[in-house]
């Protein structure tokens, strides 16, 4: 890539080179230990098990209202911006918190709660982590009346 390419592109070419930088660290650290690199772009699966290794105390519930952090129960929400603010996973790891007018998890993504048994055994309980996956309507909470169009209107 080159910086026309990405200003063509609108990214920015100091992150794109950012993340070429990281990728090529991670690439030396998998031959360090003999790892062999797979190349499956499809495989998402494993990146965010990774991810969830990494930042495993980074995790939230959506309770309805918003997300509770597993451990202390904080109640924090996904930014605004982001896109999954408006498919509320079930359960998700975030980078950071940041507070504005509430606390905003940004960076996030969707995980499996059972990975977190996998790879951080020592931090989670059985009881902490229910075996769910599946998004949260949008309409939970609201009334019937108010999900059926009004007749006549």
């Amino acid at each position: 890539f080159s910086s026309h390419w990405c200003y063509e592109q609108f990214i920015q070419y100091r992150t794109m080179k950012r993340a070429r930088d990281i990728r090529d660290q991670f690439v030396g650290l998998l031959d360090r230990v003999e790892i062999d690199l797979v190349n499956n772009p499809h495989d998402h699966v494993n990146i965010r098990k990774a991810i969830t290794a990494g930042f495993f105390y980074h995790t939230a519930r959506f309770t309805g209202d918003g997300y509770k952090t597993v451990k202390q129960k904080h109640t924090i929400y996904p930014h605004p911006n982001s896109c999954l603010s408006e498919a509320l996973p079930k359960w998700v790891i975030y980078h950071e918190l940041v507070y504005t007018t509430k606390e905003f998890m940004r960076q996030i993504i969707e995980i499996e709660s059972k990975w977190l048994l996998e790879v951080a055994p020592h931090y989670y309980k059985e009881k902490e982590i229910e075996y769910t996956t599946e998004k949260v309507s949008r309409n939970k909470g609201k009334s019937r009346a108010e999900l059926e169009p009004s007749e006549g209107v």
